[in-house]
């Protein structure tokens, strides 16, 4: 029996845009096209790569938020203890899926209601999917904000959202996405808009809660530190297809794409005297190497290191 508790198989998610604004013609985006991935449980894959190359597309198909183009996903139902579709869900399946599959979203100030307190956002689910009595909701809620280090949790029930702290309203974001006990979370940079002295808290607080709950998460970032710290495995996501995966310090200390070469060579270094080799890459004919081989496979090196084989000597420019 597999392990897996998030399988993705091949999945595409195209947007058609028109050229202009009078244009009749439409153009293909290809935000998200052809990649795979499992999540097993328990365990935190973090997905990586520069603005614009699918990350949140793949987190909001994921969720249900935007319909995908094809492809498959599946995720493993607690009630049936078993693996199952996306494309069978029905009415009652798709309330297992919303209380299993959460999502904690970038920007804490958006994504919480400005007009209702703590305390009412957090029961909103617990409401929606009629969860114990109104005294065990209560219960819960003085619970989730204990687990998050919102004390005392009767200082914060009554407050609204622009009483509190940037770091305190994505502690509030990720207390109301557990309350609801979720198996998977996918993560959407939940602390690159925060200040840099309590990101950390933000991450140990998410890897704690991953341990007593046995929550998987999917961990978009765009910065390989924050990958290191908080994933057990990396994907390296390019123009919608992801060129490699592998187990964190593999893929730091091992990288085979030429793209992760360049990733990981951008990560500044706090010493003017280490001179280390640099990257530099034709984009334009990666992207287009990669775009005319869509049916190209990823390939096992080893380890269950993953990486998509291009003839790569032609990425490199003499630098």
């Amino acid at each position: 029996m597999s392990d897996n508790l998030i399988e993705v198989r091949n999945l595409v998610k195209h947007f058609e845009v028109s050229k202009s604004l009078f244009s009749r013609n439409k153009k293909i985006v290809k935000a998200v096209d052809g990649i795979s991935f499992d999540i097993k449980a328990g365990e935190t894959l973090g997905l990586v790569g520069q603005s614009g190359c699918g990350k949140t597309t793949t987190a909001r198909s994921l969720c249900l938020l935007d319909p995908k183009t094809s492809g498959n996903i599946n995720f493993y139902n607690p009630d049936s203890q078993s693996m199952e579709s996306f494309d069978n869900i029905n009415e009652d399946g798709l309330k297992t899926f919303r209380r299993n599959i959460q999502m904690i979203f970038q920007d804490p100030y958006e994504s919480l209601n400005p007009r209702w307190t703590i305390k009412d956002i957090i029961k909103e689910p617990l409401d929606i999917h009629n969860i114990g009595s109104l005294n065990e909701r209560e219960e819960a809620i003085i619970e989730i904000l204990r687990t998050v280090g919102l004390t005392p949790p009767e200082n914060y029930l009554g407050r609204y959202p622009h009483e509190i702290s940037g770091g305190q309203r994505q502690r509030v974001s990720i207390a109301r996405t557990l309350v609801m006990k979720p198996k998977f979370v996918v993560c959407d940079e939940p602390t690159s808009m925060l200040d840099v002295s309590i990101r950390i808290s933000i991450m140990d607080l998410m890897l704690n809660l991953a341990k007593e709950l046995e929550v998987a998460y999917l961990y978009i970032t765009h910065d390989l530190a924050v990958a290191r710290y908080m994933c057990n495995r990396i994907a390296v996501m390019f123009n919608g297809k992801i060129v490699e995966i592998a187990k964190t310090e593999e893929l730091l200390q091992n990288p085979i794409h030429p793209y992760t070469k360049r990733l990981i060579s951008s990560i500044p270094i706090p010493d003017p005297s280490f001179n280390r080799e640099k990257y530099l890459i034709n984009y334009d004919e990666l992207d287009k190497i990669i775009s005319n081989n869509p049916d190209e496979k990823m390939v096992d090196i080893g380890g269950g290191h993953f990486v998509a084989t291009h003839d790569t000597k032609e990425f490199f420019i003499d630098s």
